[in-house]
């Protein structure tokens, strides 16, 4: 299971939020150097989110993705506010190595779908998702603000069959809180989709990390492929090369 180090953009700078929620925000300097950091610490893979452009829909910090991608010298892995098909060939263009669409993959399936296969192994889908009223998970939208209507279910089942990188699967209840990663909403999603699966949300120890390297699909016995960590980095909960050491025993 490979770890990506989480990088997230607001107004600038490096910052961590509680549930998606701008209120409880929390800044960590300026991004560039905490990418660095990262890699310098051991970080294989980073993961940056441009938070102005998921709830906006129109790229606010994208100088300082390029910046990131250019530096550091590692994959990275870039999503938020990739709403169309300039978008993706752009952050392509800067040299990322996934660029996760989100939104637009539900909202505009058509176009995300021809980006996949323009760029077939550089396109993730991104799902980030809730627990709805009867128990089902309700994938998100628009910088995680409005329910899609749709179940995770049935967005994999519609992607099935496309050249994507990845799956980039975030539980919202459990994002930044430390509390655990969703099991069971990863399990599900490891039983319904056949690409690789990058979970992100809850991981607060190196347990946690331990539980979901450990963790199988009840039907399909895949495992995860990589996980995303940032608060309980940037907090020293434990470090880089913990948490790469925690995932490596994942096999």
């Amino acid at each position: 299971m490979e770890l990506f180090c989480a990088v997230d953009l607001h107004d600038g700078r490096a910052v961590r939020l509680r549930q998606g929620d701008f209120a409880q925000e929390r800044g960590f300097g300026d991004p560039i150097e905490r990418a660095q950091r990262f890699v310098a610490e051991g970080a294989t893979r980073l993961h940056v989110v441009d938070l102005d452009a998921a709830l906006s829909g129109r790229p606010q910090n994208r100088e300082l993705v390029a910046a990131i991608v250019e530096r550091c010298g590692v994959p990275v892995q870039v999503g938020g506010g990739v709403r169309s098909a300039d978008d993706v060939a752009q952050l392509v263009g800067f040299g990322a190595d996934r660029v996760v669409m989100g939104t637009a993959a539900i909202a505009e399936p058509a176009m995300a779908r021809e980006c996949a296969e323009r760029f077939p192994g550089r396109v993730a889908l991104g799902l980030d998702y809730r627990g709805a009223a009867d128990g089902s998970l309700e994938a998100a939208l628009s910088g995680w603000i409005e329910g899609s209507g749709s179940s995770v279910t049935e967005v994999l089942d519609s992607w099935n069959d496309a050249p994507l990188a990845a799956v980039v699967v975030t539980s919202i209840e459990r994002d930044g809180t430390g509390a655990g990663p969703d099991l069971g909403g990863m399990r599900l999603v490891l039983d319904a989709t056949a690409h690789l699966v990058v979970a992100s949300g809850g991981v607060g120890s190196l347990a946690h990390l331990e539980a979901l390297g450990a963790l199988r699909g009840e039907r399909s016995g895949r495992a995860p492929s990589g996980v995303i960590v940032g608060t309980a980095l940037v907090e020293g909960v434990f470090s880089v090369k913990e948490a790469m050491a925690a995932c490596d025993r994942s096999g």
